[in-house]
């Protein structure tokens, strides 16, 4: 079932995993998201959702579909490993400060951080905490990677964080989510990210952006 019942946007936890299972995640989308129809500037980088593609030659090449949370420290818990950026695969660009991570077994990309992180117990849904359970409404207490929480600041790389999970690796069938629906509604932007920033075209949702893809 991917449309939500009332089709209202609410925020729910959504599981994500590379193809063999080694990376297992949680993160709270509000689905479904707002339509960019008209929308002739980037939203702000903090504070509200963001789903789009880039045509920068990692991302392209990677197929990234970006999708970020409006915040990277309550939205995001990794469940698996715990200690990510010493067991996974980890491809430095952008100066050296983003790290694209992967799993060394199947090659999936599934989010890419900057910033320090920390094992914290985190309160989530038991269905999916623990995959395979019926669902339920209670909670249940997990061990989780997340990234630290830091006061953002203008001038710091990144402000001091960040956050973007690959959309195609949040697992299909949940409810609510279908990434079809995103791309039907223009909910997806296209920013342009391969030239020069006085160079750069204005994000839309229509198209993608030169050298970039759907």
């Amino acid at each position: 079932m991917s449309q939500l019942a009332d089709n209202q946007p609410r925020r729910l936890p959504y599981t994500g995993s590379c193809h063999c299972g080694n990376i297992r995640y949680v993160v709270f989308l509000t689905l479904p998201p707002a339509s960019l129809v008209g929308v002739t500037k980037p939203p702000p980088s903090r504070g509200v959702q963001r789903i789009y593609r880039c045509n920068c030659t990692v991302c392209h090449k990677s197929g990234f579909l970006h999708v970020r949370p409006a915040s990277a420290f309550d939205d995001f818990f990794l469940l698996s490993p715990l200690d990510p950026l010493d067991t996974l695969g980890d491809y430095l660009c952008n100066k050296k400060t983003l790290h694209n991570l992967f799993c060394k077994t199947c090659a999936v990309r599934c989010f890419t951080i900057h910033g320090e992180g920390e094992v914290v117990e985190a309160s989530l849904p038991r269905a999916i905490a623990l995959p395979g359970t019926s669902s339920s409404e209670d909670a249940v207490s997990v061990n989780a990677w997340r990234l630290k929480p830091v006061e953002l600041t203008e001038g710091i790389p990144h402000q001091g964080s960040y956050l973007s999970v690959n959309g195609q690796t949040i697992d299909p069938g949940q409810e609510g989510f279908d990434v079809r629906e995103w791309a039907e509604s223009k909910s997806i932007g296209y920013l342009d990210c391969f030239h020069s920033p006085d160079q750069r075209k204005p994000p839309r949702c229509d198209r993608p952006q030169i050298g970039g893809s759907y």
